[in-house]
């Protein structure tokens, strides 16, 4: 695996080693009813290529063509989707609501929608598992749940999504926010992003800030019956999803915040976020960090941007001293000067470097 480009790129634009291709084929599959639950998906690549399953973030984000172009497309057979809930899939939170869109959307579901879409794509061997932020975490637990079914894991960002790494990105100092607006009283995103921070407090009310997860999903879960209802609920999704996709970038856009900032996918994405954190997304405390022995023999590999603000790279470091503790130690643990985003520049040459090196199936 080539790396030494790393330490020599500082472009905040990518130049990437493949170009877009055009998807192989695109469908949905069913793998839910009341609601029925559809994922869409498109796959990449050649079409009896090594097959790579890659997991989006979030919770509640969305695949993009772009997302292809970490792989070899005369190698690797790649197969995106998207989670229940958001981007194409169907019901979505923004065009049915978050009954249908919410109900039977947990973890769980989702590791099982991964096994129904590699029986429905004819993968009966051993797959790559390609996963960055969110999709790192539900990588990781498919991976301990089914290591039979995982060739190697390729992980970006990583998220444990404990408790203090959420405080770290939507609590920071709010509660003291109305008073001392610029205090250092609490780790947070916010010491680095103070203007996007602002905007993301001032939402919500000064006597509410104590539990800024909680008041966001408050607003999420009313069922507007006004148009100042809903223009409230949409202007919290947008403060929500907006927050998140600035802090993603180590040097953020001056003006665009691209699809964070478009209603339907902040709609869907943000309270998707909120409804998994709102319940330890879905996992026991500690599943992750404790169950990593089931991963001996899975080759795991870990880029991790050093200024990432959305999953601090203490995380990363926190699942390397898991995997050295369980004696599976990472085959590759790269730190990238970078932010959060899979986009940034070392992290597309990292991610493709070890894509490229890979032991052949």
């Amino acid at each position: 695996m080539d790396f030494s480009k790393l330490r020599t790129t500082s472009k905040v634009t990518t130049e990437w080693s493949y170009p877009q291709g055009a998807p192989l084929r695109t469908g949905w599959l069913r793998v839910d009813t009341a609601p029925d639950h559809e994922l869409y998906w498109e796959e990449y690549g050649r079409a009896d290529g090594e097959p790579v399953m890659f997991l989006h973030g979030g919770p509640g984000g969305a695949c993009a063509p772009v997302m292809s172009r970490f792989f070899d497309p005369d190698r690797y057979r790649v197969i995106l989707f998207d989670q229940r809930g958001c981007g194409k899939s169907r019901p979505t939170v923004a065009a049915d609501g978050p009954d249908k869109a919410l109900a039977n959307n947990t973890t769980d579901h989702l590791v099982s929608d991964i096994n129904a879409l590699r029986e429905a794509l004819g993968i009966s061997g051993k797959m790559h598992v390609f996963g960055g932020s969110w999709g790192s975490t539900l990588a990781l637990v498919y991976a301990i749940r089914h290591p039979d079914k995982v060739a190697s894991l390729i992980l970006r960002g990583i998220f444990l999504g404990r408790k203090e790494d959420l405080l770290y990105m939507y609590q920071g100092n709010a509660e003291t926010y109305q008073t001392q607006p610029y205090a250092l009283s609490a780790p947070g995103a916010y010491i680095t992003y103070p203007d996007e921070w602002k905007a993301f407090v001032e939402v919500i009310a000064p006597e509410q800030r104590g539990d800024m997860m909680a008041a966001y999903k408050a607003i999420f879960d009313m069922v507007p019956t006004t148009d100042a209802e809903r223009a409230a609920q949409l202007r919290a999704a947008l403060a929500w999803s907006v927050w998140e996709g600035t802090i993603s970038n180590m040097i953020p856009a001056a003006e665009d915040a691209g699809k964070f900032g478009e209603a339907e996918f902040a709609l869907s994405f943000a309270q998707i976020e909120a409804h998994f954190f709102a319940h330890d997304l879905f996992l026991k405390e500690g599943e992750i960090t404790d169950g990593v022995a089931a991963l001996k023999g899975v080759p795991v590999h870990i880029v991790h941007g050093r200024f990432d603000q959305v999953c601090p790279l203490t995380q990363g470091s926190r699942l390397v001293q898991a995997l050295e503790a369980a004696g599976t130690p990472p085959a590759t643990y790269v730190i990238t000067d970078a932010g959060h985003s899979a986009m940034e520049a070392q992290t597309v040459l990292a991610l493709t470097a070890i894509m490229d090196g890979l032991p052949r199936l």
